[in-house]
C-alpha cells in the first residue's frame, strides 16, 4: 500500500499480522556547529528523536556518563548539513582536556 499526502510518501507492509509503516524523511534543519561547546548543548540542540552516538576521542575509550563534564571536538554530519533522520556522531573529551588534532 502506498499513500501520498501533502508531499509525504509513506509505505506500509503487512506481514505475519504485523504492520510496519515507513515515512520518507523530509528535509530537516541544518546541523548546528557544536564543536567547542559542552556535550549537554548537543542534546538540547537536536530533535529528541535524533539518535546521538557519543565517543571519547581522547584515545582512552572512557564511558561518557555525565554530559556536563564533556566538550565536543568532532561531529558528524558536518555543521550546516541537512539532518534527515541519520545518527549524529559526536566526539568528546573532558572539559579540561584539549581536543586531539
Amino acid at each position: 500500500m502506498l499513500i501520498r499526502r501533502a508531499g509525504v510518501v509513506a509505505g506500509a507492509t503487512l506481514a505475519a499480522g504485523v504492520m510496519t509503516v515507513t515515512t520518507a524523511a523530509a528535509a530537516g534543519p541544518p546541523m548546528p556547529d557544536f564543536r567547542g561547546q559542552g556535550l549537554a548543548r548537543v542534546f538540547s540542540g537536536v530533535d529528541y528523536r535524533t539518535r546521538v552516538e557519543v565517543r571519547d576521542v581522547s584515545g582512552r575509550q572512557r564511558n561518557v556518563l555525565w554530559p556536563l563534564s564533556w566538550k565536543v571536538c568532532t561531529q558528524s554530519p558536518a555543521p550546516g548539513k541537512e539532518l534527515t533522520g541519520q545518527t549524529v556522531t559526536i566526539g568528546v573529551v573532558k572539559k579540561a582536556e584539549r581536543c586531539p588534532v
